[in-house]
């Protein structure tokens, strides 16, 4: 068992500002959290031997993709609930896609299709963190995201963090998909947006400005400050700090980290093959990352809440999510690091099967497509089915603590395992939940 740290995740000052806040002020400032307090993640624990996967790729169609549209189209439905798209065939026998997703269609052949994603939230901001950790709760984040459970369990592998959100956390009115009562060291390292043509990582990209000596200054004023905090703490947590700071700075400057989030060392042709656009370059940094040693990244490619004139939105958001994740599964797969990556695709739920009167589809928790590839999936099936309509699942329903379940014992973590949280309470990763045993069969 793995006891959470009861300390507060702000140590303050004597002056009432937190050591996180006076790390932000300055250049050891990242997107999201304190390195030094993220590099402690590299203490936690490892994961086991049966480990079938070395890291994951989620993606994730925060808003809910429509499944009608996309992977489970109902071409012999009535028109208002097929919907105005043609169907193709795949490289998988029987299997077809909307029209919209030629270059998925080439893929299939490496994909596991879930076709019954099911729960019963219409919520976005619950059912996004219900999907997103495995553990149903309320709309405030409850419960630690899957990636900062596997950065908890998984730890650092060289100068790289273990959990990153390219651009940024999925969120609706707030961020979702974050640590909670794990505390900050076990949130993501959010990489901003690839396709900036000015894109670089803050603390991660040199600046001419930065000179040998004012960099040792800088070192110098955080460990005085580290110092100064121990003696008026004493406790282990501020002891261990100035390890995290030395380390916080060596990943500023290490080649390694630099590096994985250059994703200008691409070739213009295969950038281009991904798309120039911010999912396109997301997916194609998502590669990099996991490359270089990131446990679990999350690309959020948001925006598919179409309550209106959904087809109008589909026609540009289905070509961009079609180059970008068919790109991804084929270069993984000629570079031989799919059979050691798990590349899931999803949102928090699906659409209603009857376009409403604003030629528009709501939010549809019954039922929903997912995707899976690589980390020993077996290629070219189909899982679960739905009705007629696509109203509701028939077959396999596969639930969120299912999909969270399989992403962690992928990477040979126990899902039943018992953290402590900060008050003391043990509890399980996850309360409930099965492998979806079929993706391996």
């Amino acid at each position: 068992m793995i006891s959470v740290s009861t300390t507060p995740a702000r140590s303050p000052l004597c002056n009432g500002i937190s050591r996180r806040d006076f790390l932000r002020i300055g250049a050891l400032a990242p997107v999201g959290l304190s390195l030094p307090g993220l590099l402690r993640a590299e203490q936690a624990g490892g994961t086991s031997a049966k480990a079938r996967a070395r890291s994951v790729i989620l993606v994730y169609l925060g808003g809910g993709l429509s499944h009608h549209d996309s992977f489970d189209p109902k071409p012999d439905a009535v028109q208002e609930i097929r919907g105005r798209y043609n169907t193709i065939p795949t490289r998988v026998k029987g299997l077809r896609v909307t029209e919209l997703l030629p270059r998925m269609a080439d893929q299939m052949d490496k994909l596991t299709l879930v076709r019954s994603g099911t729960h019963e939230n219409d919520h976005h901001e619950t059912a996004t963190n219900w999907v997103l950790s495995g553990r149903f709760g309320s709309a405030f984040g409850d419960h630690p995201s899957m990636g900062s459970v596997v950065a908890h369990e998984t730890g650092f592998s060289g100068l790289v963090p273990p959990y990153v959100a390219v651009p940024r956390n999925p969120s609706f009115t707030w961020e979702l998909g974050r640590s909670a009562w794990l505390g900050g060291r076990y949130e993501s390292f959010k990489c901003g947006n690839p396709n900036d043509p000015s894109f670089r990582v803050r603390d991660l990209s040199a600046q001419t400005s930065l000179t040998a000596t004012s960099l040792e200054r800088r070192k110098t004023l955080l460990q005085a400050i580290d110092t100064l905090s121990a003696h008026i703490h004493g406790n282990d947590q501020m002891a261990t700090y100035d390890e995290f700071s030395r380390k916080a700075a060596d990943m500023v400057l290490s080649p390694q980290a630099q590096s994985a989030f250059d994703i200008a060392r691409e070739t213009p042709a295969l950038r281009d093959e991904y798309g120039r656009t911010e999912f396109g370059q997301s997916c194609l940094m998502a590669r990099r990352l996991v490359e270089a040693g990131v446990r679990f990244v999350t690309v959020n490619y948001g925006g598919w809440d179409h309550h209106k004139e959904i087809f109008k939105n589909l026609d540009k958001k289905l070509p961009e999510f079609d180059r970008g994740l068919a790109t991804l599964i084929r270069d993984l797969h000629d570079r031989g690091t799919l059979k050691e990556t798990l590349v899931v695709a999803m949102g928090e739920f699906g659409r209603t099967p009857k376009i409403n009167k604003d030629a528009g589809r709501d939010h549809w928790g019954r039922a929903g497509s997912l995707l899976f590839a690589g980390a020993g999936v077996r290629g070219g099936q189909v899982i679960g089915t739905t009705d007629k309509n696509g109203a509701f699942v028939t077959d396999r329903p596969v639930r969120p603590a299912d999909v969270s379940w399989t992403l962690y014992d992928a990477l040979g973590i126990d899902p039943a395992k018992v953290l402590l949280m900060p008050d003391g309470r043990p509890t399980h990763i996850l309360s409930e939940g099965s492998p979806i045993q079929e993706l391996y069969a």
